[in-house]
């Protein structure tokens, strides 16, 4: 099956996004998600659906020994690759579903905003642990279930043209869910919180943190649809630590 990020329409609508052009300190959850990382030194590092490979290069610039990026889309790795020189990093075409394939474990594993793209999170939770050396860190990020639940992941707005409300509707049908991204019909999977966290739970994990994260003060002076963020969550971050 074809990835969206490897149509070029699509990849480079992608590209014109604050995130893509300006990297972490771009991405609104940055600021939480950071303090989520372990100290990287020596560890080996894989991140699943590395993207420009931003979280790759940071570890590796934090003392990670090797750092591993993954995803399915060849144009991602092509990007990414095109923006990193440290040497310790690698990047590599291949969906996380089939991670089994990579040589050796890793102490820390990362995944920003890709595995609401994963159908089977169950099994996807078995390949990480697997592939976790014990006492090994993960740390995730994904859109928030009441960001995903009604599907259509846009505001209900009032005849001003303003948002009235976040429309919540179908949260325990854990399916298959089309939005509209970037103006590309993009398919992502509804999940919910109790899936999330009890999968890792069941599965030899302790739970270490779960944020949901908030703009920054700075960002919420920028704008209204700052302070909107603040009406509902987007993004829910998670790091767990397998026992």
């Amino acid at each position: 099956m074809s990835d969206i990020y490897d149509d070029a329409a699509f990849f480079q609508a992608y590209s014109q996004m604050n995130r893509s052009k300006d990297g972490l300190n771009a991405a609104g959850e940055w600021h939480e998600l950071r303090k989520l990382f372990p100290d990287f030194h020596g560890k080996r590092v894989l991140d699943l659906g590395c993207g420009y490979g931003w979280h790759c290069r940071y570890a590796a610039d934090h003392g990670a020994s090797e750092v591993v990026g993954i995803d399915a889309s060849t144009k991602m790795i092509q990007k990414a690759k095109s923006m990193t020189d440290q040497a310790q990093i690698h990047y590599q075409v291949l969906d996380m579903m089939a991670i089994n394939q990579l040589a050796g474990s890793f102490d820390v594993v990362i995944s920003s905003l890709a595995i609401h793209y994963i159908k089977d999170y169950a099994g996807l939770i078995d390949l990480i642990k697997d592939k976790l050396t014990p006492g090994g860190k993960l740390i995730i990020s994904v859109e928030h279930p009441i960001f995903t639940a009604e599907g259509h992941e846009e505001w209900i707005l009032g005849d001003d043209g303003r948002p009235r409300y976040w429309p919540v509707d179908r949260y325990f049908d854990e399916s298959k869910r089309t939005t509209d991204f970037l103006g590309y019909p993009v398919e992502k999977y509804h999940r919910t919180l109790t899936t999330y966290l009890n999968t890792l739970l069941n599965r030899g994990f302790n739970l270490d943190q779960i944020v949901e994260p908030t703009p920054t003060h700075k960002m919420l002076a920028e704008s209204q649809e700052m302070r909107d963020e603040l009406r509902r969550p987007m993004m829910l971050l998670i790091a767990a630590t397998l026992k």
